[in-house]
């Protein structure tokens, strides 16, 4: 897996965070038991910026913590030894923040958070139902138990 790593803040910070993407995503080419290549592109964003992403591409008048856009649809099929786009993740650093202030865990366990949620939601994983939250959230604290520790 090869991703882009794009911070559009102002805070130079988040370039130390860039090492946990590395882990993250050999914990899910284990994990998952991945062969293909896979690219994706993670892009840190203040709240602004997200709410704004937010209304125009979902209509949804708000902030959120990450959004994802993928570019895989369901019915395409690829060559083996094809380089698979996944797509965008957009991250808010400021929902970084407050959402570890809010669970009583660290900046490095929720930036690890949303860069799984993430990338799972890019690999077709949603948590619409129950069953699917279920499965999608036991897979993330598999990745993550390895890597960031509630």
């Amino acid at each position: 897996m090869n991703y882009e790593y794009i911070n559009q803040t102002n805070e130079k910070s988040w370039k130390n965070y860039k090492p946990y993407i590395n882990l993250i995503v050999s914990r899910i080419k284990l994990v998952m038991k991945l062969e293909k290549q896979y690219e994706f592109s993670i892009i840190l964003v203040d709240s602004n910026k997200i709410h704004e992403i937010n209304r125009e591409y979902r209509n949804i008048d708000k902030e959120t913590d990450v959004i994802s856009f993928a570019s895989l649809d369901d019915e395409l099929v690829f060559d083996l030894n094809e380089v698979i786009e996944l797509g965008d993740i957009f991250i808010n650093v400021d929902a970084i923040r407050s959402q570890a202030s809010d669970y009583g865990h660290s900046l490095k366990r929720e930036f690890c958070f949303l860069v799984t949620h993430g990338i799972l939601h890019l690999l077709g994983y949603d948590h619409m139902n129950k069953e699917d939250e279920k499965k999608m959230f036991d897979l993330q604290e598999e990745i993550l138990n390895e890597i960031a520790r509630r």
